[in-house]
């Protein structure tokens, strides 16, 4: 019987609209950390390590052969954004960016990518997101335009 298998890595990058710190707290945060990988989980793709700091988000989860990156990062943000607005009406105004950026990650880099993730507050001391998300881009060979990479 033939057989399709796939183990796809992706380290996905995204922020909160207009970078606005809506994950200052940090157990806010980390529930919102922990309710992104169960929206990762749901859709069979199993949350490696999910991390971040008050205005933007890392997930490294793999990708099932089934489901389509964009409807992967569709579906996650739909959702934990109509879980964040039932929080409360202080949350209401609570968006995600409308982009995102997605990396592949080989086996042979998942500590590495793990660890990056899990150092993201020590990272922001001497980083912006936008410098990182261009050190991210470049990395990747990814071109892109300054005037629509924000959005």
């Amino acid at each position: 019987m033939p057989q399709s298998l796939a183990r796809v890595i992706l380290h996905t990058v995204f922020s909160t609209k207009d970078r606005f710190p809506f994950l200052q707290n940090p157990a806010f945060r980390a529930e919102v950390h922990a309710y992104l990988g169960g929206c990762a989980k749901s859709l069979d793709c199993l949350p490696i390590q999910i991390g971040g700091v008050s205005d933007h988000v890392h997930l490294l989860t793999t990708l099932p052969r089934t489901l389509t990156i964009a409807d992967f990062l569709k579906e996650v943000k739909r959702v934990s954004t109509n879980w964040i607005h039932e929080r409360g009406a202080e949350w209401t105004k609570f968006h995600w960016q409308a982009g995102y950026g997605v990396f592949s990650v080989s086996e042979s880099n998942v500590a590495t990518v793990m660890h990056y993730i899990e150092n993201q507050e020590e990272h922001h001391r001497v980083t912006t997101f936008q410098d990182e998300y261009r050190a991210l881009l470049k990395k990747h060979g990814i071109a892109w335009d300054e005037t629509y990479v924000w959005d």
